[in-house]
């Protein structure tokens, strides 16, 4: 029975552009697509975005289209492939033109598209063509029912549809039409389907909707609705501290499309929702058991989707004020728009009073281990990071660390020396200047230009220098001074042999370790450890490689960290067995330059796993804030 949402205007006149999106083939994992433009120009071109905005890599969803076809007025129309991601049509301007086609969708993540006889997922980048020169044209998007051999699959428990979209005539179920004003606001809406739990909530005035496919029989929706809403009120109280008085938020609805796996973690953000993914072991449980680790990472994830509304949905850099999905967008902010968001995403769940301070100090000290532990922060300046996320961030390899940095967690930091400078000095804090972007903006494009005069204008000196080293340069941040005045005390645990060696390994059930990464200018690089060599074990000092090699207990095998206890005190170098290509060999790894600070290997720079304590819990609290009340 169609819902309230059945559209009046039934006898209007056809939308410009229609796409109706099948979940025909659940099996073969294949959606088909037939796409109606009502006005086609003559020789009507049409292209798939490259990338989807969020998410800086191309990643050429055109290879995953086919068996593309068109007619007009039942007629074929020839259709030319101009590029990888864009074609022609042979079709005049008097008559509709339909296009069909097929796209693979089994990409399990928030990216691009799903579809098995279990759940259906996909975001429009991935499935419907731009018609060009009609971009903003209204959109109207069609999703029938699935087969019922679908729902069967799942104990004939009936799918249903989640969707930011505005709905035009929809069933009880979800399924039918929705309209966008253009093709940027059908991208940036997600589509969920499937036999998933739905629960609802208002955050100030605002409904929201939470979806979680893949959910357990324990899982708690009405904590995750409950912890989520108290992170959607603090957000919108962060940016409209005048909600009260009437201020309002920039969004009149908001979704929450959670899948949870197996194993996996990640968010992709949205104007009116978003697209989560976690590992459904981190999901809230019933009872009066502890939550899961995980609960508290997913609550962050949420937090930092949710910010992005605001930070990067719509205040964002001047580069994406009109996306460009054929190619790469460049910009140098990420720093502040994924950086600034980091910083506050957990921040936000202290003043929720989802974190207690240590807690809050715990994850702060992680962010602060995590970019210590980076070489390439030394090389790449974060602003660069940013410009280069397309090649490098979403490219990751073994020697990433060395060459690059996160905009992430060292855009997080220089948030951090941002907020906290501006607090010691007295006049303002991150949080106005934050607010005052967005006055400024209008909820619009900004520049570094804008961060900076909003910056000299609410407090009065000119950031320009301070900005230049802790973005554009590669000089240490001046975190430990700032924490101290806050009343925080930095320290370190003692790192184990690994971190002092400069390399990581990857544990295997049932196998030696390998070596996954080595740190550049490291004991480990110095003694010719290498990626992907196998750790077996080490010569005792006064051991012989002849002994080693006749099977005597010269050598053992044993995990790095037995270092610690396995050699003498005053040991200046040790023979690592490494196997490499299926072959055993030797590295002599010299201890003499352990505690040089130069070395980044050494003790003295390869520092443990930092710990936040509070000295002054006054300054402390004058930062953090008072919480809102514990659950």
């Amino acid at each position: 029975m169609p819902d309230r949402h059945t559209a009046n205007a039934r006898h209007s006149a056809p939308p410009a552009i229609h796409y109706r999106i099948s979940a025909t083939e659940p099996y073969a994992h294949i959606y088909h697509v037939q796409l109606t433009v009502a006005h086609p120009a003559a020789g009507q071109q049409l292209a798939l975005p490259v990338w989807i905005p969020g998410s800086y890599l191309v990643r050429e969803f055109s290879r995953n289209l086919h068996s593309l076809q068109a007619t007009q007025d039942g007629r074929p129309v020839t259709v030319t492939a101009l590029a990888k991601n864009r074609w022609q049509t042979d079709c005049t301007a008097d008559a509709p033109l339909v296009l069909e086609y097929r796209v693979y969708a089994f990409d399990n993540s928030v990216r691009t598209a799903w579809l098995d006889d279990a759940r259906g997922f996909f975001n429009a980048t991935s499935l419907c063509l731009r018609v060009l020169g009609q971009e903003d044209a209204q959109h109207v998007l069609l999703v029938p029912p699935p087969s019922q051999h679908v729902a069967a699959a799942e104990g004939g428990t009936a799918w249903q549809l989640a969707t930011a979209l505005q709905p035009v005539s929809i069933d009880d179920r979800g399924f039918g039409e929705y309209r966008a004003g253009g093709y940027d606001e059908l991208a940036d809406s997600p589509v969920e389907m499937g036999a998933f739990w739905s629960g609802s909530f208002e955050a100030c005035g605002v409904p929201h909707r939470f979806v979680v496919a893949g959910a357990g029989p324990r899982f708690d929706g009405e904590r995750l609705l409950a912890d989520a809403r108290r992170i959607c009120e603090t957000a919108i109280r962060f940016w409209h501290p005048d909600i009260d008085q009437g201020g309002q938020p920039p969004h009149d609805r908001y979704v929450f499309l959670l899948n949870a796996v197996g194993s996996g973690y990640g968010g992709l953000e949205h104007r009116h929702s978003t697209a989560l993914i976690c590992s459904r072991a981190d999901l809230p449980r019933q009872g009066d058991a502890p939550q899961p680790d995980g609960y508290g990472t997913l609550l962050g994830l949420i937090s930092h989707e949710y910010f992005h509304t605001w930070n990067v949905k719509r205040m964002r850099p001047t580069q994406f004020a009109r996306y460009d999905y054929d190619q790469e967008n460049y910009t140098e902010l990420l720093w502040f728009f994924e950086g600034f968001t980091s910083y506050y995403d957990d921040l936000l769940l202290r003043r929720a009073g989802l974190l207690d301070d240590a807690g809050y100090l715990k994850l702060l000290g992680k962010t602060l281990h995590q970019v210590a532990q980076t070489p390439g922060r030394q090389v790449q300046s974060v602003a660069q990071a940013s410009f280069d996320a397309w090649v490098k961030y979403y490219r990751q390899d073994e020697n990433t660390a060395n060459l690059t940095v996160s905009y992430y967690t060292k855009g997080a930091l220089v948030a951090l020396c941002l907020d906290l400078s501006l607090r010691q000095q007295g006049r303002t804090d991150l949080d106005a200047v934050m607010r005052a972007l967005w006055q400024r903006s209008q909820g619009g494009p900004i520049s570094e230009d804008d961060v900076l005069q909003a910056l000299q204008a609410l407090s009065g000196q000119d950031w320009r220098a301070p900005l230049a080293a802790w973005v554009h340069g590669t000089d240490e941040l001046p975190l430990g001074p700032l924490l101290a005045r806050q009343g925080i005390t930095l320290g370190h645990k003692t790192p184990g042999w690994a971190l002092r060696l400069g390399i990581q390994v990857q544990e295997r059930s049932g196998a030696s370790p390998v070596l996954r990464r080595i740190q550049s200018g490291s004991l480990a690089e110095q003694a010719g450890l290498a990626v992907h060599d196998e750790w077996l074990g080490v010569r005792l000092p006064g051991g012989s490689q002849d002994a080693a090699d006749n099977g005597s207990q010269a050598w053992r095998l044993t995990a790095l960290d037995d270092l610690e206890t396995l050699l003498p005190a005053g040991t200046q170098r040790f023979d690592a067995l490494l196997a490499r290509d299926g072959r055993l060999l030797w590295r002599t790894v010299a201890l003499d330059g352990l505690d040089a600070p130069d070395i980044p290997g050494s003790a003295a720079a390869a520092q443990g796993e930092v710990e936040l304590g509070i000295a002054d819990a006054g300054r402390l609290q004058d930062w953090l804030g008072k919480p809102a009340a514990a659950r």
